[in-house]
This record gives C-alpha cells, structure tokens and sequence, in this order.
C-alpha cells in the first residue's frame, strides 16, 4: 500500500464575460473574455515550465479552454470529471448578488451570513457539492500517486471543496476563502487517507495574470 502522497494544483478557469460583471455563472456555459484567453496562455506557460504528470478539469467549456494551452505546452489529453462542475446558482444564474438582494434583500443577508445554510432558491444543496467535489479531488490524486497533477475547475466549487478537506466548517467559505483567482495556482497535497494539506493559494502564473 502506497504512502506517496499526490500533489494536485488548483485552478480556477480564466475570466468570463459573466465574472467581469461579478455575475455568478454556475452551470451555465460561458465562454472566456479575451481576459481570460490571456490568462489561459499564462497557465500554459507555467505548465511548460512546472510539468504535470495529468491535467483534470470540469467538464463546462470555460475550464476546458483554459487548461488547452497547458496540454497542448505538454503534449497532455485534458480528462473531464463531471462531478468538478461549478455549483448550480438557481435563481442568481446570470445575475449580480446586488441585484438578488435588491429584490430580495432577507434572503441576500441569510446568504452573506451563512451561504451554506441559507443558499440562493433553487441552487444546488452546498453541501451535496462539496462532497462530490471532494470525492472526485480524491478520486484523482488516487489515480496519480505520488504524481501532479494539475486541475482546473470552478470558484466556487474549490472554495467548498478546500474547507471540506481541510475540515474548515463549509459555511465559511466566503470569509476563508474570499476568491480564487482567474489561472492561479494553489497547491493541495493529498494523502492516501484523503486527507489534505494546503501549501499554498493564489500563486499568479504569469505577469499578464490579474
């Protein structure tokens, strides 16, 4: 039995014409602003020059074209795992957190103060999405150990994700976490008992990355 652990690096897809709004794009497929074609490329040369062993990502199409300059710098096919998807929103799919709270400010404010208890209506059940996250972070390292591998995946997601392995509550996620950034790295050492270590969060892989 192996004690090897696996070194995965986390990273949210590049810029969409939806996040420059501040608009949540959850399940919906948007694509990369020139932003994030920018950012994408930047990922690729950090790549190039810190190989990965494999490249994992979402299966939505703006995680998908961001890890393209990274397997293409490494000759690498991407290999998509549905359960890295981005959350479902429901009714904030396309809109700003100001505008759901203009409508509704009661339930904005329950959601500021514990998204996980309090998420938006018709939105995925967090917690459901941090434990199908978490199992497919785990299912991947365990296919790769001792390997790196990079994975490309969602803000949010992530953010659940890390406090589930890291046995941070999940209705911290906000304050925690605040944002991943567009192309960053952050590195995640995963263990052969699924436990995990963060060694560190928001590295830029280029200049060009904002």
């Amino acid at each position: 039995m192996t004690t090897t652990t696996t070194t995965l690096l986390l990273a949210r897809h590049g810029q969409t014409v939806w996040h420059a709004e501040n608009r949540y794009a959850g399940v919906s497929d948007i694509g990369l602003t020139d932003t994030g074609r920018a950012q994408a490329e930047a990922l690729g040369r950090w790549a190039a020059a810190h190989p990965v062993d494999a490249i994992w990502t979402s299966p939505l199409s703006r995680a998908v074209a961001t890890a393209e300059p990274a397997c293409r710098a490494l000759g690498l096919v991407p290999r998509r795992e549905p359960d890295l998807a981005e959350c479902d929103f429901g009714v904030v799919e396309g809109r700003t957190l100001a505008e759901f709270e203009a409508e509704v400010p009661d339930r904005a404010a329950a959601f500021r103060a514990d998204p996980v208890a309090h998420p938006f209506p018709g939105a995925e059940d967090p917690t459901a999405a941090a434990a199908r996250g978490a199992a497919a972070l785990r299912r991947i390292a365990t296919a790769h150990p001792g390997g790196r591998v990079l994975v490309v995946a969602h803000n949010t997601l992530l953010r659940l994700v890390l406090c589930t392995l890291l046995s941070i509550p999940a209705g911290e996620y906000r304050r925690v976490f605040p944002r991943l950034r567009n192309a960053a790295i952050s590195e995640l050492r995963v263990n052969p008992d699924g436990s995990a270590a963060l060694l560190s969060l928001n590295v830029p892989c280029g200049a060009d990355v904002p």
